[in-house]
């Protein structure tokens, strides 16, 4: 079935995309470098959509994204922004497009870009509609039509995401023949969010659908179709398509038979093993062996459909069992796979409070923001960014924050890595190559270190 729809869809022809391109493994800069993105999700008040008109109090509270916000993001060693924005506000009324919403979605892209950041435009959901559930879809678009409308505070979204209302909702919309039409006025949406960034520097692409929670077949034709009116009025942008969110439960999907017939597409699954997992003994006694599978899963299944890999979701409670552990081990292996990632998140207070800021609410209401050294630790680590030449290891060891790079003799052409290094290891890193020490200056604003090395970079803290 699968092999079908691909090739009645056609190979397409390749389009040069900018700022990144793919060579169907890997993402490459304008040098041809590889890039490995370390990328940062923000929910963004006034751009993830959870708010009502009508009295009801919203489904939760976001923060705002000021310019400061996308500074420290770069600081950090974030090199990406996934920016979730929602069906609901793009389009609150069938065929109107909110101009001031876009525009509220445009100033976020301009923080990032400001800061260098780059941003992938995410087509975000969970639990299908803020009507129903959390964040997605727009009344109209909700079939058929729900029996009891939501709001906030959001305390059961486990309750939500199965509920008959989301259920029912979920199966009219990715119905294979689209009876309702819903497909066709969500690929419409997507053509005019295409469109509209479809020429801005900052931003690498589109992706086009969180977390679809229906079967393969379902899943693919959707993408297909969706893919290609990206691509339509975005031929210089990348698209990403992540599997079913049934992936997130088992760790794995079904290997394609075929490339993803949409030129420079990228797979872009999820990963949080053990993290929601029904039995709580799995995180408790967590093996270092426990996530390689994952993660190599995930190479297998992009590599099958011809794409680069881009994990955008992943990560962990601070107050989870071993979360040191588990956070440390995906950092391993995601270098050692050559993914891309999009850690989850930067600023939350409802939910579980993850992200990389402890959330306090004053006196007077007010919620402050605090870093978490312990969250910072993990995701602002010593990690090479841009790579030149064929790799042939990519090996960081979380224990001791050290990195050793090495590339096929030869193969870079003179041309630097791009390595980013901690603001803890400022003052102290020490960058080899083939052993002999370099000199190499980092840059304060991005923790970038120029190195040009055709052979084994380590850096060590």
């Amino acid at each position: 079935m699968l092999a079908v729809m691909l090739a009645a869809c056609g190979a397409g022809s390749p389009a040069p995309t900018t700022p990144l391109s793919s060579d169907g493994t890997q993402l490459r800069d304008a040098a041809g470098r590889i890039a490995l993105l370390r990328g940062i999700n923000a929910r963004i008040g006034g751009v993830f959509d959870v708010d009502f008109t009508d009295g009801r109090i919203a489904v939760e509270s976001v923060p705002p994204l000021a310019a400061a916000d996308c500074q420290r993001m770069r600081a950090l060693g974030f090199d990406l922004l996934r920016l979730p924005i929602n069906w609901s506000a793009i389009e609150p009324a069938q065929g109107t497009f909110d101009e001031a919403y876009l525009a509220r979605v445009d100033a976020a892209i301009s923080c990032a870009a400001d800061a260098g950041l780059l941003v992938l435009v995410d087509l975000h959901q969970d639990a299908y509609s803020k009507e129903i559930g959390e964040d997605g879809a727009p009344l109209w678009a909700i079939q058929p039509p729900p029996t009891t409308l939501l709001g906030g505070p959001l305390t059961d979204l486990g309750a939500r995401r199965t509920s008959s209302q989301v259920t029912a909702a979920f199966t009219t919309f990715f119905d294979p023949t689209d009876a309702a039409g819903l497909q066709t006025a969500f690929e419409d949406m997507l053509a005019v969010v295409g469109a509209r960034w479809a020429d801005h520097p900052a931003v690498i692409g589109f992706e086009l659908y969180n977390e679809p929670p229906v079967g393969d077949a379902e899943v693919t034709a959707f993408h297909l179709a969706a893919a290609a009116r990206v691509r339509a009025v975005a031929p210089a942008k990348l698209v990403l398509f992540e599997p079913s969110a049934v992936r997130n439960l088992f760790d794995t999907a079904p290997l394609a038979t075929a490339a993803f017939p949409t030129a420079d597409s990228v797979y872009s699954p999820h990963i949080y093993t053990y993290v929601f997992d029904s039995d709580p003994a799995r995180l408790q006694n967590l093996a270092p062996a426990d996530l390689e599978g994952s993660v190599q899963h995930a190479r297998a299944e992009a590599d099958a459909w011809h794409t680069p890999l881009v994990i955008t979701e992943y990560g962990i409670g601070p107050t989870y069992a071993n979360a040191d552990l588990w956070m440390g081990l995906e950092a391993q292996l995601h270098d050692q796979y050559l993914a891309s990632d999009a850690f989850w998140l930067w600023k939350e207070e409802s939910q579980g409070a993850w992200g990389v800021f402890e959330p306090a609410v004053g006196s007077d209401g007010a919620v402050t923001f605090t870093e978490r050294p312990q969250v910072v630790a993990w995701v602002s680590r010593v990690h090479a960014a841009r790579i030149a030449g064929d790799v042939v290891t990519n090996s960081y060891d979380w224990t001791t924050d050290a990195l050793r790079l090495e590339v096929k003799r030869g193969s870079t052409g003179g041309t630097p890595h791009a390595i980013y290094v901690p603001e803890r290891a400022a003052t102290s890193f020490a960058i080899a190559c083939d052993g002999v020490a370099v000199g190499a200056a980092r840059e304060p604003a991005t923790g970038l270190v120029s190195v040009a090395c055709d052979g084994v970079t380590t850096v060590a803290p």
